[in-house]
């Protein structure tokens, strides 16, 4: 846990119920963001709900209730009031002003923190970074003195604290080009490792933070993968190749999605995901024993839509079955998606159906065919054996006969070179 001195540091959580919005839906991300407070290693102490028929330019709660708030700070030492929403760069500076040395920050800005806390590899730290400071760039004004006597601790992590104020905009918006330069770089050696591969079939997990993705993955490929019980527990993206029934594919372990994810994490994290940008089959792990399923499968379907990512197919996976209390959820939630499989991870309830539902799918995607090459197609036939199942070569008098089981989008980049001599 982060502490700061010998102190961990004490927060409030503030949400407000917006205009056509339930109380349970802001209870649900109070909830939610108190996971990421403790990820983070603060101690919530409260929270406050306000409900409000439009935000407050200002103070986003209005400035009574940000005195009350400031005053009940104070009363109980608190170090951190973070906020659900994202507050805009005025918001932030008028209610710190009131807040004095208490830190407020929102929930973008505490995401970005645990991302900073939780990047191991070169390209999540520079995703971060960039992150970071495409963040902080609008909010670069008076409001970072108050940083100057502050000693780190959450939403400063990073270096993003202290020395902030010593860093202008004209440097910021270069570190941000040069970053973006080296993700760029970064792809493209990536792109590269996947050309590499670009015959074998591609399967990606993802799925809401804390689902069970990770385990999954460790469990199918004994990848050893990094798990804990805690949201964003590893960042960078696993690639294995395994075999299921007999069939090899690579199946890849992606960071995990969260309610209200910021975009500039979504665009700075693109590279991370384009493992699942490129999949063949896209399984969406859900953890069916939260009472939100259906809000976190919607979370997924919303966050694959951001990043372009349609017409693939794709398979939901009911995870962590076992811990499900009331029979009839299991029941009610097949019924609302018929094709999902149920599993758990943990007791390895139903692997061997989930390998099987993986690998029909798999099939629907390849189709056996026989093509006629020329005599003299010999460079044609070698890329054959590299990127295709071929089960059968004949040489006859008008050219080579070719037996293979390929992905369609293989056979369709083929047309043109080939000659259909039938199917089976």
């Amino acid at each position: 846990m982060i502490e700061t001195g010998t102190q961990t540091e004490r927060a409030l959580l503030v949400g407000v119920i917006h205009r056509f919005q339930e109380q349970s839906e802001v209870d649900e991300n109070l909830q939610e963001l108190a996971l990421l407070s403790q990820t983070a290693g603060a101690e919530v102490v409260d929270q406050v709900i306000q409900s409000r028929s439009q935000i407050d330019p200002a103070y986003y709660i209005g400035k009574g209730k940000a005195n009350e708030i400031a005053r009940l700070s104070e009363m109980l030492e608190l170090d951190l009031v973070i906020f659900d929403d994202e507050l805009s760069p005025a918001q932030k500076k008028n209610l710190q002003r009131l807040m004095k040395e208490t830190k407020v920050i929102d929930r973008s800005h505490l995401i970005l923190d645990i991302f900073a806390r939780h990047a191991r590899t070169r390209e999540s730290k520079t995703q971060v970074e960039l992150a970071q400071l495409e963040y902080i760039l609008p909010r670069l004004t008076r409001q970072w003195t108050h940083l100057e006597r502050q000693k780190g601790g959450i939403g400063t992590r990073g270096g993003m604290g202290e020395t902030q104020i010593e860093v202008d905009r004209r440097l910021i918006r270069r570190r941000i080009a040069n970053l973006k330069q080296d993700l760029e770089k970064i792809s493209r050696q990536q792109e590269t490792r996947r050309k590499n591969r670009s015959d074998i079939y591609k399967v990606a997990l993802v799925g809401y933070t804390n689902a069970g993705k990770s385990s999954l993955m460790n469990l199918v490929s004994e990848a050893d993968v990094y798990v804990e019980d805690k949201l964003f527990a590893t960042l960078d993206t696993t690639v294995r190749k395994i075999r299921i029934l007999g069939d090899e594919i690579l199946l890849s372990d992606t960071v995990g999605f969260i309610d209200k994810l910021p975009h500039s994490l979504v665009a700075s994290f693109r590279s991370t995901l384009q493992e699942a940008l490129e999949a063949d089959l896209i399984l969406k792990v859900i953890d069916l024993s939260s009472p939100h399923y259906q809000h976190h499968l919607e979370t997924v379907n919303t966050v694959l839509q951001e990043l372009g990512i349609k017409d693939r197919r794709t398979l939901t996976i009911f995870n962590k079955i076992d811990a499900v209390d009331d029979p009839a959820v299991l029941s009610e939630s097949l019924k609302a998606f018929p094709e999902a499989v149920p599993i758990s991870v943990l007791r390895q309830i139903n692997m061997e159906k989930l390998e099987a539902a993986i690998a029909a799918i798999r099939r629907e995607t390849y189709v056996t065919r026989i093509l006629e090459l020329d005599s003299d197609q010999q460079k044609l036939l070698a890329y054959l054996h590299q990127h295709t199942q071929v089960l059968d070569v004949t040489y006859v008098e008008t050219g080579i006969r070719v037996t293979l089981r390929a992905r369609r989008s293989v056979l369709n980049q083929l047309k043109k070179q080939v000659r259909l001599a039938g199917e089976d």
